[in-house]
């Protein structure tokens, strides 16, 4: 189902605004991506499911996520038509002329999302929303508002993971653009140190339909990211990460 488009803002993230990733469970470790897919791999596999590959034209790409959810039903015979309507009447919600955070998580409510108990969604403060993404393995990921500015991100894992910083980031200039919606970047969680993030960027005018493909789409990317990347993590991790993928 087509949404409206918005302008996009440029995809930096403001180096004055304090991430809203700091503010969440202050004396626990965040936990690496790599955890969150392997849950969502391992509720996948408990729900009878089996991965296939799919070669499609990008332009397609949404279109497939939404059969992909319907093909994970019983239902005879699926349709693109009934795929669609996976997107909700919430995805053609308007919204007010600027979202405030009390709002937009007042909205949120009433979402394919939390109605379908799809995720979860709780205020932690007066700027920060967390989403808790069911379907992958209960990732979070933090959505604030900080001027005329909204982001989403999400960590990735710890920069002390990665075994060859200087190649893994020379890989993330060189392939970071076939993620869609997001960017990479560095970011520091005080004492935990300093992990790397995948994020995206709104406007806070942005419809609440262009809110939710931003959740859902970093969702697909932090899964994504994950598999393409493991490759530059210390061997330990990367087993791990591999082991839950074959």
């Amino acid at each position: 189902m087509p949404v409206s488009s918005q302008t996009k803002p440029s995809q930096t993230k403001p180096s004055s605004a304090e991430s809203p990733l700091t503010k969440k469970s202050p004396k626990s470790q965040p936990k690496s991506s790599a955890h969150y897919q392997r849950e969502f791999r391992k509720r996948l596999r408990e729900q009878g499911l089996v991965k296939k590959e799919a070669w499609i034209i990008p332009e397609n790409s949404k279109l497939l996520a939404f059969v992909e959810k319907e093909l994970r039903q019983h239902i005879e015979p699926p349709s693109i038509g009934h795929a669609s309507q996976l997107v909700g009447s919430a995805m053609l919600a308007t919204n007010p002329p600027e979202w405030k955070l009390l709002e937009l998580y007042e909205a949120f409510s009433t979402t394919d999302l939390a109605v379908n108990e799809q995720a979860s969604f709780s205020l932690l403060d007066e700027h920060t929303i967390e989403i808790v993404l069911h379907e992958l393995g209960d990732l979070p990921l933090l959505l604030t508002i900080a001027g005329h500015q909204m982001l989403v991100e999400a960590v990735l894992w710890s920069v002390k993971d990665v075994a060859d910083i200087a190649a893994f980031d020379a890989a993330i200039l060189r392939t970071h653009k076939y993620f869609p919606l997001s960017t990479i970047a560095i970011d520091s969680l005080g004492e935990k140190g300093d992990f790397y993030i995948l994020f995206g960027a709104l406007s806070t005018q942005s419809l609440l339909a262009n809110i939710i493909l931003e959740i859902e789409t970093l969702g697909a990317n932090v899964m994504q990211a994950v598999s393409a990347y493991s490759e530059y993590l210390h061997p330990t991790l990367r087993k791990t990460i591999e082991g839950n993928i074959t």
